[in-house]
């Protein structure tokens, strides 16, 4: 009746303004059949950038036959502060795209669970992995030696042309994108055609303008630090602090090292150049990290390698253009507290493969685009619910002055610690194990529910019972505007929509 009720507020107008601007954009695209791939076609399918999900999508589409040129700014390691844990569901698509043994070699940590900690108190969160095979758990490791694994996967089939570049924009013709124009490693400007370009150039996508509608928000930044040879308090764990006045994360990237991340709300952080960051880290943050880690918290600090990264959140809101197609962060984020990210790419790689496996010729692009437009609403379940859960839950574990939200946060922190149901639920979305809106809404008002029972038993007066309602209504005001960003009818209904029935181009 909830999902019902979401529909009827949001569905059918946002669907309506959704479907319109898709119509606005294909006024603009020739209709007439014929071929795209130019004389001088570079392969089937563009990739541009090769992150993880640009190389998990060029190895994959290799795999099946396709020729792929992947095109990448920068083919020197990356050193990033996020994108440094896989959750076990993104490792189970990991190992369906046959790109298990990239976490090998690595020093990658197995990860089975969280540690919550809030005022003293802490619960341990496992991962239901009981029906899975002994392998499968989340994984923690250095982003670029992962991301140099899956480059170096990529390589191996003859069918990858990876190359150095950077793009500069993509060849449209008659509304149908027919390639990329780039600078290759000499400065050297270049062309590249192909039936299919597939745009992974990561959250910082020049390109995603023509492609989609980029409503990028920053809540917050991660500050993150290297803290070496100490133990967490439960081994291969993350752990989330709830602190004042938003979480900090701890987890392994390898046998020695345990990343940092400290979350400041708002677009601006301290100063790193003037000392400004050291002191608010070593005032502010350091009195509430566990006991066990605060010392090699405050060497990490002294040792002063602390950097920055924006938290970006976009929902996935594309314009269907014949011959592209977005993935990765390029077309999707979320806030990366949950540590979701991985697994929505390589579970949007998974879609992507299925719907384009039956295809021979990639070569009629208006055809080809209205048959991938199932690919938006097919991915649409997974990858909302994995949004809507980290956007959700980074604004309850936020502190907050407000009575209502303080009950909200610690009815979070008691109903998962309750244990059972009420932390496997939560955790198998977390975790991407089972990633069902439905079940997503359920758990979350069910949070609120318990926090208004907490305030009426066992004696309800009236300043509770205004407490309570202001909960219920704070929680509805925390989950429906992003439910109704990632699209009501799409997560919820994606049945309803024609282009989930949508089948492959017959070709004779």
């Amino acid at each position: 009746m909830g999902a019902a009720a979401l529909y009827f507020l949001f569905g059918k107008k946002n669907c309506g303004a959704s479907n319109e601007r898709r119509r606005e954009s294909l006024k603009n695209i020739a209709t007439t059949n014929g071929e795209c791939r130019p004389s001088n076609s570079d392969g089937d399918i563009i990739i541009v950038g090769a992150g993880v999900a640009g190389s998990a999508l060029a190895y994959t589409l290799a795999k099946d036959g396709r020729r792929v040129h992947v095109i990448e700014r920068d083919l020197t390691e990356p050193d990033r502060i996020v994108g440094e844990l896989l959750q076990p569901g993104g490792y189970l698509k990991l190992t369906e795209l046959g790109l298990e043994d990239c976490v090998d070699d690595i020093d990658a940590q197995r990860v089975y669970g969280y540690a919550l900690f809030k005022d003293g108190k802490d619960t341990r969160l496992s991962y239901p992995l009981e029906k899975f095979h002994s392998d499968v758990s989340g994984r923690s490791f250095h982003n670029g030696r992962f991301i140099q694994r899956m480059r170096q996967k990529a390589a191996t089939l003859p069918n990858v042309r990876l190359v150095q570049g950077t793009v500069t924009s993509l060849l449209e013709k008659n509304g149908t994108i027919k390639g990329v124009q780039y600078k290759n490693k000499s400065g050297q400007e270049t062309t590249a055609y192909a039936p299919l370009t597939i745009v992974c150039d990561g959250c910082f996508s020049n390109l995603r303008r023509t492609l989609c509608n980029p409503k990028v928000d920053v809540p917050s930044c991660f500050v993150g630090l290297v803290l070496e040879n100490c133990d967490l308090p439960y081994a291969n764990h993350g752990h989330v602090i709830l602190a004042d006045p938003s979480p900090i994360l701890f987890y392994p990237i390898s046998s020695t090292e345990i990343r940092c991340l400290v979350d400041v709300p708002g677009q601006k952080v301290p100063s790193i150049s003037n000392g400004e960051m050291a002191n608010y880290l070593k005032n502010v943050v350091a009195p509430q990290i566990p006991p066990q880690l605060y010392d090699s918290f405050i060497a990490a600090i002294d040792k002063g390698n602390i950097r920055t990264m924006p938290n970006r959140s976009m929902p996935a809101d594309p314009y269907p253009t014949p011959g592209a197609l977005l993935m990765g962060d390029a077309f999707n984020m979320r806030h990366p507290l949950t540590g979701g990210g991985m697994t929505v790419a390589l579970s949007d790689i998974v879609v992507l493969r299925d719907l384009l496996k039956p295809l021979r010729d990639l070569n009629d692009a208006p055809t080809l685009c209205k048959y991938l437009e199932a690919f938006y609403t097919l991915r649409k379940p997974v990858a909302s619910t994995i949004n809507t859960l980290a956007g959700a839950l980074y604004k309850v574990f936020c502190a907050s002055p407000d009575q209502a939200r303080k009950e909200m946060r610690q009815a979070c922190f008691d109903y998962l610690s309750l244990g059972g149901i009420f932390s496997n639920g939560p955790v198998s979305l977390l975790s991407g194990l089972n990633p069902r809106p439905l079940s997503l809404v359920f758990h979350f008002f069910a949070v609120a529910v318990y926090g208004v029972g907490r305030l009426l038993i066992p004696f309800p007066s009236p300043k509770r019972v205004w407490i309570g309602v202001r909960l219920i209504s704070g929680a509805s005001a925390i989950i429906f505007p992003i439910i109704k960003a990632e699209g009501v009818r799409q997560m919820f209904f994606p049945k309803t929509i024609a282009a989930y029935y949508r089948s492959p181009p017959v070709v004779r």
